[in-house]
């Protein structure tokens, strides 16, 4: 904006997108130090992308106190941030938007801070709020300080490498032996589908780490071209395919002397290295599955040897899942882990069960000297569960003592007898985080967060005989006596997006929606996460169940709410967008048009670790179990004799994701069926939409293609 340019109220979409869902400002990335003095988190200025390093002083006279340790632009003195290909590629695995400093990690004392800043590494000293960068190689990725503070590991080209923390001998602990291999990176299935980021880890005592080795060698390659740019080579990506060779993946323990020596475990049986573990309260802990994911073992690595013993095992006959924070040592050595046991989700603490069905355990927040700190949601024999909560937990032998108060989704961080509880309701917009000391709040973190220009007049409650979580948002301006409105479905749907949360930011697109004059239902059924095992193991080997919940929501919201059953459409994007086509391809008898986004059209191009899991198997195994799910086959299109109805696709050329291929596969077999749609392709756009100017414009395209179409 220019100095005499009028200052105009932002539109919905255009706030949205510019603040990226109203992310930018808010405080994320906790961590407290073990003596509860300091706070450590990240946070932008309203109004922009570039995250500050924070400190949070608890301790008597400065408690509440917040400093800036660490800012990008002082440290990159104005200039642009360049970002490395493996590390963009890092950010859209974990849907990372925002720019600055992302992501830090600390030594054990909570002293010493490190990050990478357009492919350079910094330091911050926390107490002093210093920050300098250490001269390295570059470009560098995921720096981690030593728990002692002494050291600092990095990424850099495919290498592991270490420095002293004031930037002496820097040197190589493993480099690649070819263009194929990395030290110290998660492979693609484990940042995509595990959420395992990380690729190495320090030991307790800093003299030596576990280190990843991932050779992507027999991995097919791919083509990611950019077709608005036909003077640029199309990049060339491993992407491993369902039924096709994953990445190898073994794991070294390395000295900082050079001493280097392999971890040793059945790699054949049990290929995926899910989770890996180490503090100061046991051996090495790895969790390793089996490629079908029925099976996974908790092993327990001898540091002097590599040899690895079996501590336990898991089974289950459709999947096993896994869960952020397991599996972990406890201070007495026992083992923590989260398990389907009795038809719930609990937790287990060695051979002991510490929850039952009242609760369906989502995480593991923290383990203490006397309890287990988790966030879960009410489970199937809780006493009047209120749908989409999340609540905060303290478990011990003695029993469960609920820790946050209030409806919403509360999430927290602990360390020194001091927790930072993070709270969202569906009343007011963004989060709270409180700073408590043995449960007297001493400090809230500040929010820059913007206010939306609209609220969300979210109504959760449940649809059908199934009961099926749901959020039903009209109009702002409606009242009743104004009749039946059109239906717009605005679902996920699928397996890890739960949309039915009692939160208030995550329905502002649905409330924007219902102002265009529709009435929206989100619907959580059948396989989405948090309601018990069984709901979301319902969808194994078929999805179909997906699209059954959401007529069934529909329907049975349609005497409750003013919903026009013969004007019904629906959007989605990723696994919603593969609903959306689903529903109009299969169901045109109840959905009358279809916005979809970056859909899974054919099955067998989605990666191994998410598509053989929920179809039970390799397309090789089951061929025709990935047609009977597939939207799309060789042999023409799924459901061809039923009425056509309008379909909006949309797909990012750039997507490493779900690839464009599904939708231009799509489109080509309706296509062949002669049914009419539009697809709308987004030039340089990945599986995110984190451009403003493109966020705002597919709100506004959408909207206008349904108003079109109903």
């Amino acid at each position: 904006m220019t100095v005499n340019e009028p200052s105009v109220p932002l539109s919905f979409p255009r706030q949205y997108a510019r603040t990226q869902r109203f992310t930018l400002g808010a405080p994320r990335g906790f961590t407290v130090s073990p003596d509860g003095e300091r706070v450590v988190f990240l946070r932008s200025p309203s109004g922009t992308r570039s995250h500050q390093l924070w400190v949070l002083d608890t301790g008597s006279g400065a408690a509440g106190r917040e400093r800036v340790a660490a800012d990008p632009d002082e440290l990159l003195g104005g200039a642009t941030e360049q970002l490395s290909a493996q590390e963009r590629a890092r950010r859209e695995r974990s849907r990372e938007g925002s720019a600055g400093i992302v992501a830090y990690a600390v030594d054990g004392a909570v002293e010493l801070a490190a990050f990478a800043l357009s492919g350079r590494l910094f330091t911050a000293e926390l107490r002093a709020g210093t920050a300098r960068e250490l001269r390295t190689p570059g470009p560098v990725i995921d720096p981690r300080p030593s728990p002692d503070g002494r050291h600092v590991a990095y990424v850099a080209r495919g290498a592991l490498r270490v420095t002293g923390t004031e930037g002496e001998e820097d040197r190589a602990l493993a480099e690649p032996e070819d263009a194929h291999t990395t030290y110290g990176l998660a492979e693609f299935v484990a940042a995509e589908e595990m959420a395992r980021s990380r690729g190495f880890w320090w030991s307790p005592e800093s003299d030596r780490l576990l280190v990843a080795r991932v050779d992507d060698a027999p991995v097919a390659r791919w083509w990611i071209a950019d077709p608005a740019h036909p003077e640029r080579e199309p990049e060339r990506v491993p992407y491993p395919a369902a039924g096709t060779d994953n990445a190898e993946v073994r794991l070294f323990l390395i000295g900082l002397d050079g001493d280097r020596q392999e971890v040793v475990w059945d790699r054949r049986r049990y290929p995926y290295l899910a989770r890996v573990h180490w503090s100061g309260n046991g051996a090495p802990l790895l969790l390793v599955q089996a490629r079908d994911q029925r099976t996974q073992v908790y092993l327990a690595v001898d540091p002097a040897t590599g040899t690895t013993r079996t501590v336990h095992v898991d089974e289950d006959p459709v999947w096993l899942d896994l869960h952020p924070g397991t599996p972990a040592w406890d201070p007495r050595g026992r083992l923590v882990r989260i398990v389907d046991e009795g038809g719930a989700r609990v937790l287990a603490v060695g051979d002991r069960a510490l929850t039952g069905a009242a609760l369906h355990l989502r995480s593991v927040l923290d383990i203490g000297e006397n309890d287990v700190l988790v966030a879960a949601s009410a489970g199937t024999e809780a006493k009047d569960p209120e749908t989409g909560e999340i609540h905060v937990y303290r478990v011990n032998e003695l029993g469960v003592e609920r820790v946050s108060e209030g409806p919403g989704i509360h999430s927290a961080v602990r360390g020194g007898g001091v927790t930072v509880l993070s709270s969202a309701r569906a009343d007011a917009p963004g989060s709270v985080a409180r700073v408590l000391r043995d449960g007297t709040e001493v400090a809230v973190v500040a929010s820059y967060a913007e206010t939306p220009v609209l609220s969300a007049r979210v109504r959760l409650t449940e649809g059908g005989a199934r009961r099926i979580p749901c959020a039903v948002l009209l109009p702002s301006t409606y009242e009743e006596g104004d009749g039946p409105l059109p239906v717009l479905m605005d679902p996920y749907g699928g397996p890890h997006g739960q949309r039915v949360v009692a939160a208030h930011n995550p329905h502002l697109t649905s409330q924007w929606f219902a102002d265009q004059g529709f009435a929206v239902i989100v619907a959580d059924g059948r396989g989405a996460p948090g309601r018990s095992p069984a709901w979301e193991k319902a969808i194994a080997g078929d999805l179909t169940p997906t699209l059954d919940d959401q007529i069934e929501a529909l329907q049975g919201l349609a005497g409750e709410f003013p919903l026009d059953l013969g004007r019904v459409g629906i959007r989605g994007w990723s696994y919603g967008g593969y609903l959306a086509a689903m529903a109009v391809l299969r169901r045109p008898d109840v959905f009358h048009a279809a916005v979809v986004g970056a859909p899974l059209s054919d099955l067998r191009l989605y990666d191994t670790h998410y598509t053989e899991r929920y179809l039970g198997g390799t397309p090789q195994e089951r061929p025709e179990v990935y047609e009977a799910n597939s939207l799309v086959w060789d042999e023409g299109l799924v459901g061809a004799e039923s009425p056509a109805r309008p379909m909006m696709i949309i797909h990012g050329l750039a997507d490493d994701n779900v690839v464009v291929a599904h939708s231009l596969k799509l489109s080509s077999a309706l296509l062949a069926a002669g049914r009419p749609h539009e697809v709308l392709p987004l030039t340089g756009v990945t599986h995110m939409t984190p451009q403003e100017q493109i966020a705002e414009n597919l709100l506004l395209l959408q909207v206008d293609f349904l108003k079109r179409s109903l």
